[in-house]
């Protein structure tokens, strides 16, 4: 092998080994295995209805978030921006340094690219996991269990004698 062979097997090694913290990042990727809140057995529901009712509503919220396809989906946003990354970075390599240049900016690119695309991921995966709890949770609902649900306790304010105006209305003059 001549010189310029061994400098370019030198660049292979060099992106494969800086592609190696991407796949053990990649590893990290959780898709919803389960709920992350709480259901408990509606009223008149015995321990056995409700645990049937769980497992249908578990498919049906993994049915909401792609089924099996959407992990694949989230480690391909980490792989794809990792590979955006070393092109970038080899192409910038080459414009500012020639041959060397453009390992240096390949392993730099997956490196950035890496751990843009491991955030990516993240955010995909916690996304998935709000839509398969929402599914969960709409499905638990509807088979009349109870369910945690996001609201705020509000006095009869527009009914009491202070004079507190809803949203959007004119304040009501005062007579003396």
């Amino acid at each position: 092998m001549n010189a310029k062979e061994i400098s370019v097997m030198r660049s292979i090694l060099k992106f494969i080994s800086s592609a190696l913290p991407l796949l053990l990042l990649a590893a990290c990727i959780s898709m919803p295995d389960g709920p992350s809140v709480m259901a408990l057995p509606g009223d008149g529901k015995n321990f056995d209805q409700f645990r049937h009712d769980d497992y249908f509503c578990r498919q049906y919220a993994h049915e909401q978030i792609g089924g099996t396809t959407a992990k694949g989906t989230t480690v391909n946003s980490g792989f794809n921006s990792a590979a955006i990354g070393a092109a970038l970075g080899a192409i910038a390599g080459v414009a500012l340094g020639g041959g060397q240049g453009a390992a240096i900016g390949a392993g730099t690119g997956v490196l950035a690219g890496g751990l843009v695309g491991s955030d990516n991921a993240r955010t995909s995966g916690l996304i998935h996991q709000q839509r398969y709890d929402h599914g969960y949770i709409q499905c638990m609902y509807t088979k009349g269990h109870h369910v945690p649900v996001v609201g705020t306790f509000q006095n009869d304010a527009y009914g009491s004698s202070r004079n507190i105006v809803p949203p959007g209305y004119p304040p009501s003059p005062i007579y003396r």
